[in-house]
């Protein structure tokens, strides 16, 4: 079975999650994206303490193809320093797993 993962990425806002989620699915990086909007977030930043409302994107991949989707991430971003994050999926129905395997990029 491949490791999948569901990776989460803040984007500056709704056009850039699209921008993003749309090329990952059509390279086949990820099978599923989704957003959740008005994401308010406090993080530091060169020393002090900044606020923003982002977009959330979740993401649904394979752990082998993260290397690939943080390059590609790396072009769209707007973000001086974005944060993308693989969370390894410990268990997922079957038919999921199927769907995965037939819908992502195989190397």
């Amino acid at each position: 079975m491949a490791d999948f993962c569901q990776l989460w990425l803040t984007c500056a806002n709704k056009k850039e999650a699209d921008k993003i989620g749309s090329t990952l699915l059509q390279k086949k990086l990820i099978a599923c994206y989704g957003q959740l909007s008005s994401y308010a977030g406090e993080f530091w930043w060169h020393g002090k303490v900044e606020q923003a409302d982002e977009v959330f994107l979740g993401m649904l991949s394979k752990l082998d193809l993260f290397d690939k989707i943080e390059a590609e991430v790396t072009k769209l971003h707007s973000y001086e320093t974005f944060v993308l994050e693989a969370v390894p999926v410990s268990r997922i129905s079957k038919s999921a797993q199927e769907w995965l395997n037939r819908e992502l990029k195989n190397d």
